[in-house]
């Protein structure tokens, strides 16, 4: 269980770093003001759905949550 949550810490961390350099990147590049909020909620969306498959990760118990798609 232990193990469990450490590795949900570390991917939330991961998450979060990505997501924040991403954007950051928004933000240095020059973008137009629509292109720029779309890619903000977009890069928002993103990482709010991988923290949810990894909770919905954690509910079957097959131990450590993996991040798969499809």
């Amino acid at each position: 269980m232990i193990g469990t949550l450490v590795y949900l810490v570390i991917y939330v961390i991961v998450i979060g770093l990505v997501c924040g350099l991403l954007l950051y990147l928004i933000d240095v590049i020059p973008l137009q003001q629509p292109f720029h909020r779309v890619a903000r909620v977009a890069i928002i969306a993103i990482g709010v759905l991988a923290v949810i498959f990894l909770l919905l990760g954690l509910i079957d118990g097959s131990g450590v949550p993996r991040l798969r798609v499809g």
